[in-house]
């Protein structure tokens, strides 16, 4: 029987999160991992994508360049072959120096499926770390559940890859497919749709809500909406797939739309992007006491700690329900929280607070939000003031000309503003503009508190702050 402070089971972002602060508190750290470190996010889903979605950017700059600044340039292929292959190579090199910071730390990496054995032992298998790496393990402070998440698949229509596809494989797909039905209106449906339209690809994107991104708020998913019809994609909501068969060369699809009859589509490549299920098989959970709600996830007793209702037993990242939001940079904040409460530092962990991560959508035109939606403020009681303002009424928003705009959120204060309650917003490059708008929102910031601060001009930014000058009363572009 092997001893160590600390088992983590996966090494995800929040299993190599609590691992790394864990170990640089002076805690003797084993992290067990089937498959490599970094997880899905480094390996087939933010990364990727994202290294992707830039070179969509970039081959959209080419045709903006040429039709609207009158620069004669053409665009002759995109060789597929070099663009996986720097999108490979941001992966790797990113990949050691995951495993370069773990082994610096101190972190004993153990390659191998572990399963729960007890409350603080775990069995670990397969490992080709050497002798003596796996077997039994004890855990002497705690256990941390960090096995993340998988894409979850249609009845019936297995994905292969090459047809029928998940956010998983899509990235490394074969070729650039000349139609693409996407099945699911969330960051990951709509991400996917952006980028195979920027490589030229005829889109049909279809969710069974009323709108995109319905967990956003409503005016995010109409500015999103109208951007993504401008640029030719067919948007379908309040629709349902109701049959895809696969063929030699693409899938036939039938989709029911919100009027009218039941559209049949012939495409080269189905996404499925419908959510995400908690991985927990292997693991043994009732080993050890533990049980899963009805959707499959490991919800913790007490939400401060993040400890399951066995002590000493912790939950990280994709296996948490909501209020968690299965958002990478949420699970950083989760294994920092569970790696100092393990280490005994009870009074300085701080709770994750869900409404002031940030939620970015990494499309054309890209949107991003902290806090609260105009509905959600409103359905939690709250009197509010909002102020909405679009990015073309900057210069710097008529120079990028592709519109979206500024919401906020705030508490009506009497005949003035209180603290503001969410920050939304739609445009380009609004992924790197939003942390500015946590900090107001986690701070209960209000408008006058930002409205003192100078945006650069010009900028985008200036948008942000216009829209704050006004809720402030003293606003000099928007009367």
């Amino acid at each position: 029987m092997h001893e160590t402070d600390i088992i983590v089971i996966g090494g995800g972002t929040g299993g190599y999160s609590t691992a790394l602060r864990a170990a640089t508190l002076g805690l003797d750290v084993v992290l067990a991992e089937r498959d490599l470190v970094g997880g899905t996010c480094l390996h087939r889903g933010c990364i990727p994508s994202k290294a992707m979605l830039h070179a969509a950017e970039l081959v959209d700059g080419i045709a903006e360049a040429r039709e609207r600044w009158g620069v004669k340039v053409t665009l002759d292929a995109v060789d597929w072959s070099a663009l996986t292959a720097t999108r490979d190579d941001i992966v790797a090199r990113n990949h050691l120096g995951v495993e370069g910071h773990l082994s610096h730390a101190g972190v004993r990496v153990v390659r191998g499926s572990a399963a729960l054995t007890g409350a603080r032992t775990v069995r670990i298998t397969g490992t080709d770390t050497g002798a003596g790496a796996g077997g039994e393990w004890t855990a002497r402070r705690g256990i941390v559940l960090a096995t993340g998440s998988r894409p979850r698949a249609l009845p019936g229509l297995p994905p292969d890859g090459r047809r029928v596809v998940t956010s998983d494989d899509a990235p490394f797909a074969p070729g650039l497919p000349a139609s693409v039905l996407v099945l699911g209106g969330g960051a990951i449906g709509v991400e996917y749709a952006s980028l195979h339209r920027s490589m030229g690809a005829q889109v049909t994107l279809v969710e069974a809500a009323d709108r995109l991104l319905p967990l956003e708020d409503a005016d995010v998913s109409r500015h999103l909406t109208r951007g993504l019809k401008k640029r030719g994609i067919e948007v379908l909501t309040r629709a349902r797939l109701e049959h895809a068969e696969p063929y030699a060369d693409g899938v036939r699809a039938t989709v029911r739309p919100a009027r009218g009859e039941p559209r049949t589509l012939d495409t080269e490549r189905l996404l499925v992007a419908v959510g995400r299920a908690p991985v927990t098989d292997g693991l043994d959970l009732g080993a050890a006491g533990l049980t899963t709600d009805e959707r499959g996830f490991v919800a913790p007793a007490d939400w401060s700690r993040l400890e399951t209702a066995v002590p000493g037993i912790h939950v990280v990242g994709d296996l948490l329900p909501p209020p968690s939001l299965g958002l990478a940079h949420a699970s950083f904040a989760e294994g920092l929280l569970v790696a100092e409460t393990l280490a005994g530092r009870s009074s300085r962990p701080q709770p994750v607070d869900y409404d002031t991560v940030p939620r970015v959508t990494y499309s054309s035109p890209q949107t991003a939000a902290v806090g609260l939606s105009e509905a959600q403020a409103r359905e939690r009681g709250h009197d509010v003031v909002v102020n909405t303002m679009p990015l073309t009424a900057v210069a710097k928003g008529m120079v990028h000309g592709q519109g979206g705009m500024v919401k906020v959120v705030a508490e009506r204060a009497g005949e003035g503003t209180g603290r503001v309650l969410g920050v939304h917003l739609v445009g380009p490059h609004v992924s790197e503009m939003v942390a500015e708008s946590q900090l107001i929102v986690g701070w209960d910031a209000e408008p006058s508190d930002v409205a003192r601060h100078i945006h650069p001009h010009p900028t985008l930014s200036e948008a942000v702050g216009e829209a704050f000058l006004t809720l402030a009363g003293r606003g000099l572009h928007q009367i």
